[in-house]
């Protein structure tokens, strides 16, 4: 079940069921976790709404891998952008991210596109031996940015996903897919919620991963 997933990721005892609201949309299951008393739950399943329906809208089909590639979608906060968990089989779109009007609902979207790719890629590894992510961290996010390219090429206002994924691109292995100190980030994380818990009229952290 997701919650005694979430418990595991967050470390919780059983007991202590992570506070989740969640819907169905567009045939996704979608889980918030809203640790955040700024951020509108309400506003993160419209941003999901919008999103889903962006990428059925501009490329369908691969919205259609999407849904058989991934369990569902969860919200919550975390220390980068988006990321895919492959024992839980979710798409991890990051609270703040969602909830920040900087970013269009294509830039979303695009990271949203990045993650299916990885669920795609575990799925091929599990059923027809394709290297899996541990083997080969460059090339596959290379391929996930390829897909964010291609979709921002299919959108109106793809610019900035197009630059981003150029550019990531052009990386070298290390730096496109760098190991990162979760512990740490999740520490730094839990800093500036606490800052923003103290000083509610700070800026606003948005996750960049």
């Amino acid at each position: 079940m997701l919650k005694d997933w979430l418990s595991r990721l967050l470390g919780a005892q059983p007991s202590e069921e992570p506070p989740t609201e969640s819907r169905i949309i567009e045939g996704i299951r979608v889980d918030v976790l809203n640790t955040r008393e700024d951020v509108s739950t309400e506003r993160v399943f419209r941003r999901a709404e919008a999103v889903i329906r962006r990428v059925e809208q501009y490329q369908p089909w691969r919205l259609a891998h999407i849904r058989r590639d991934i369990a569902g979608i969860v919200v919550m906060r975390y220390a980068c952008r988006a990321a895919y968990f492959p024992d839980g089989k979710l798409c991890m779109l990051e609270l703040t991210f969602m909830a920040n009007e900087q970013f269009s609902d294509s830039q979303v979207a695009a990271s949203f596109v990045h993650e299916g790719m990885h669920a795609r890629l575990d799925r091929l590894s599990e059923r027809y031996g394709v290297a899996p992510f541990a083997q080969a961290r460059a090339r596959h996010e290379r391929i996930c940015r390829r897909a964010e390219l291609d979709f921002g090429l299919a959108v109106p206002d793809g610019a900035p996903v197009v630059q981003r994924a150029i550019e990531s691109m052009r990386l070298a292995d290390e730096e496109v897919a760098p190991a990162i100190e979760w512990g740490e980030a999740s520490r730094r994380v839990a800093e500036v919620d606490r800052a923003q818990v103290l000083s509610p009229g700070a800026t606003k952290l948005h996750s960049d991963g």
